[in-house]
């Protein structure tokens, strides 16, 4: 959990975004809720786009990448069902929101971001905002973290072809993952459940992600 932040004087900004996107839409966990009422977004954008940070859209964060909009955020973390004692693993850290806002419900948060120069920049800003409980790595994400499996949950923020398997086989037992796959310029957002009778897929939406990039995503052995 971050520690306390002072006044920003985005507070009504923030209260808006729940009261209109988030629960205005269906989201009911109240730990996803209080999350986004306690971490500031506007911080992990760049100045100049830090007035259009509670607004209803994903927005550019450089070197190709996006921050999400807040209720698909908000959306991916309802799915995956997790609380205080859970173990996830982010796929994709960009920013570092959806990491944030995962810190703030769970024990541990381990996320992989593939391209360097945005995961320095974020591993400060994370290190800032006092989150010590994210542990961030540089590399292929869609390898997952063997290291640290099994996980909880499994929260992974870009499109990819379909579901690398070796993210769901580190899963644990009853966990779940959440993923977008299909083609390159839209997908379909698809919750995958660990039970002891098999793995049980669930289509959530459509949606449209920035590119998967790695062995098992585009531009690997799962690529079309």
């Amino acid at each position: 959990m971050a520690i306390k932040q002072p006044k920003d004087g985005f507070e009504r900004l923030r209260k808006s975004m729940v009261d209109s996107q988030l629960t205005g839409r269906g989201i009911k966990d109240k730990n996803v809720i209080d999350a986004f009422m306690k971490v500031p977004r506007h911080l992990f954008l760049p100045d100049a786009l830090r007035s259009q940070a509670y607004g209803d859209t994903p927005l550019p964060i450089g070197e190709g990448q996006t921050i999400s909009q807040p209720y698909i955020v908000a959306y991916m973390t309802e799915l995956v069902t997790v609380n205080k004692n859970s173990k996830v693993l982010e796929i994709g850290t960009g920013s570092g929101y959806q990491a944030a806002i995962l810190a703030e419900i769970v024990d541990k948060v381990f996320t992989i971001e593939r391209v360097e120069s945005l995961a320095k920049k974020t591993r400060l800003l994370l290190e800032k905002l006092g989150y010590i409980n994210i542990v961030t790595k540089i590399g292929d994400g869609t390898i997952g973290w063997k290291e640290f499996a099994p996980f909880d949950a499994i929260v992974v923020t870009a499109g990819g072809p379909t579901v690398p398997e070796n993210l769901v086989d580190q899963l644990a037992e009853g966990g779940k993952l959440v993923i977008p796959h299909g083609g390159e310029d839209s997908q379909e957002l698809f919750l995958y459940t660990k039970t002891p009778k098999g793995v049980r897929k669930e289509k959530k939406a459509d949606v449209k992600f920035v590119k998967l990039i790695g062995k098992k995503g585009w531009g690997g052995q799962n690529s079309a």
